[in-house]
């Protein structure tokens, strides 16, 4: 490789198993560009000073993941409104005057793959019931305060976390115990599960759809099955679903546009190589 070839590459603990070189390497190939996507694995005791002297690292720039999103935010010289509501990074770039700028694209690749395979999902901006209160739900509920929902209910178990997102965006977001689902789903124009359970491996999600309205839409971040039994039953009862697949997807555009001066495509070609290394049928 020579010295001036552009370098990114996904960083965190662990790594060994990110579909992101996949991503990326696609997308090098398909325009034909003289870069390079790897993996990094930062140990945890060495996060602080690899953040912190990130351009030592030789990457134009990186991607984040757990559990280094909060550190990566915290050695940043600059961060978009994103990254600084939710105080965490997963996109990570060194600007012309050799600052490091920090993006949170998570809420960003939530709505592109809903506007991309739904699209005006958001014409009726009403109520979205969010379930779950960890990283995702916090970056979903700031991507759905941006598109200007009128409201934003969080359920999750242990209701304090979700009480803690409620307090961090505002008036328009409402945390709720999960006992308080069944009375919810009745309201709700958008359903999004960010919690894990349905995954393959995990716990079933347990809910019934039935009270929820045949206008509302159902997504789920879960892509592994592609289908959950949330999305089936959904579809049964005649709901509008979306696959969290694009999610993924959709969230690495911003970085390599950065890193590489092309904004790249969500593809159906780029779907199905993911979803062959996943072992997931469609």
């Amino acid at each position: 490789m020579s010295d001036t070839l552009r370098k990114a590459a996904v960083t965190g603990h662990p790594v060994a198993h990110s579909r992101s070189p996949l991503v990326h390497g696609y997308w090098l190939k398909k325009h034909g560009i003289e870069g390079d996507y790897g993996r990094m694995d930062v140990a945890p005791d060495d996060a602080e000073r690899f953040y912190g002297d990130f351009a030592a690292s030789g990457l134009v720039g990186a991607n984040v993941t757990v559990p280094h999103k909060e550190t990566a935010a915290a050695s940043c010289d600059w961060l978009d409104d994103a990254a600084r509501s939710m105080g965490a990074a997963n996109t990570l770039w060194i600007d012309e005057t050799g600052k490091l700028c920090g993006a949170n694209t998570d809420g960003l690749g939530f709505l592109g793959n809903l506007d991309q395979l739904a699209p005006g999902w958001d014409a009726n901006r009403g109520m979205a019931l969010v379930l779950g209160a960890g990283g995702a739900a916090r970056a979903i509920v700031w991507a759905l305060l941006s598109r200007n929902y009128t409201a934003v209910h969080i359920v999750n178990r242990t209701q304090e976390k979700a009480q803690k997102i409620a307090d961090e965006f505002g008036s328009k977001t409402v945390a709720h115990s999960w006992d308080k689902l069944g009375n919810l789903l009745g309201e709700a124009d958008l359903l999004v599960n960010t919690t894990s359970l349905g995954m393959s491996g995990k716990p079933p999600l347990e809910i019934d759809l039935s009270t929820l309205p045949g206008s509302a839409l159902v997504t789920d971040i879960v892509y592994a099955p592609l289908e959950t039994d949330l999305l089936k039953q959904a579809a049964a009862q005649g709901n509008r679903t979306v696959d969290g697949l694009g999610m993924l997807l959709h969230q690495a555009v911003p970085g390599f546009e950065r890193w590489f001066g092309i904004r790249p495509e969500v593809d159906e070609d780029l779907r199905k190589l993911i979803l062959r290394d996943l072992g997931v049928s469609a």
